[in-house]
Formats: structure tokens, C-alpha cells, sequence
């Protein structure tokens, strides 16, 4: 199925709650318009995709994304992709990556990171991974990590660090007492 977008505002709106219904429950896609923790896709609202989700969608040709009355391209949607989010191609690679290998991705924001990282999706389970993306020649010092590690170990999750290479490596922590 192709499913339809409004592009408002940096967000992406399914205004037809049916579409939004089944985008969600396949592949917990967006979040439904007022709705903090949905559980399942028993709603009656549009869903609010982040432009990274959108733009993953519309790059497999599941997602027609609209501006006013026209067809917004493939590339437009790209160019406000890298006009919202900082260093967008390597995130995007990332998101990609992960979401080919069946992860729910959602933004990170609330946790202050890139991304929340699930096996299952929300609802089912609490992201057991946050997630920050760094290109390979950045400077990711001691003090980065131990703030990370706090914030993780705040509200319960393990750390993840993603470089973005053409394939991504990712670097996984977990703080533990003896």
C-alpha cells in the first residue's frame, strides 16, 4: 500500500486515520496526533511521522508526501530533511540501517540523543537502546562517554554509539555495579 503524507511545519501528517492506523501497526511508524503512549493501533487520529521516518517511506516508494496541492519529489523532501536535521546523511544512514534490520527507530529527542531503539516497538517493551550517531572523524572524548552513560543509566537504557561508514559500526554500552 501507498500512503499519504501532508508536509507541515518540519512534520509529516497522515491525515486519513485508516492510513494512519495501518502505518503505525506496521512498523510503529509516526505517532498518533495527541496520543503520548499509544498501545497498539486502536485509534482514531492522524499520525505525525519525524521527516527521517517519512523520508525512509518515501525512498521505498510507501509514502507520497504532499506540499499545498502538490506532489512534494523525492529530492524537495530530501533538502528539508537536511534543512531540520544536522549531519541528516549520516543519521540517515543509520536509521536506514537499522530499520533493514527489523529495529523500531523513533526520535531520540526526549532522551536527548538521535535515537530510541527498539526490538519489539513501543508498547510492547520500553526502548532497550538510546542511540547517537557520530561521523568517524569526530572527537568523542571521556567526559562524552560518562555523560552518556549517566543519562542512559538515568532512565534505564544501554548507550549506543553509531559511526557512520557506508556500513555503520556501532559501539554498545552498558554501565553495571558490582
Amino acid at each position: 500500500m501507498v500512503y499519504s503524507a501532508e508536509y507541515l511545519q518540519s512534520r509529516l501528517i497522515v491525515w486519513d486515520r485508516g492510513e494512519a492506523r495501518e502505518l503505525y501497526s506496521n512498523g510503529f511508524f509516526g505517532k498518533p496526533l495527541g496520543i503520548a503512549k499509544p498501545k497498539g493501533a486502536d485509534f482514531d487520529k492522524p499520525l505525525v511521522l519525524d521527516l527521517i521516518e517519512g523520508y525512509y517511506l518515501a525512498e521505498r516508494g510507501k509514502l507520497i508526501v504532499y506540499n499545498e496541492d502538490r506532489k512534494l519529489p523525492l529530492a524537495e523532501l530530501e533538502k528539508e530533511c537536511r534543512s531540520q536535521h544536522t549531519n541528516f546523511e549520516i543519521k540517515y544512514r543509520v536509521y536506514r540501517g537499522l530499520r533493514d534490520g527489523g529495529f523500531v527507530v523513533l526520535p531520540g529527542v526526549k532522551f536527548g540523543c538521535d535515537f530510541a531503539v527498539y526490538k519489539n516497538g513501543p508498547g510492547i517493551e520500553h526502548a532497550p537502546y538510546i542511540m547517537q550517531v557520530v561521523s568517524p572523524n569526530s572527537n568523542v572524548d571521556s567526559t562524552y562517554l560518562v555523560l552518556s552513560g549517566r543519562l542512559a543509566t538515568t532512565v534505564r537504557k544501554n548507550f549506543i554509539i553509531a559511526i557512520s561508514y557506508d556500513r555503520p559500526k556501532l559501539l554498545g554500552f552498558e554501565w553495571w555495579r558490582p
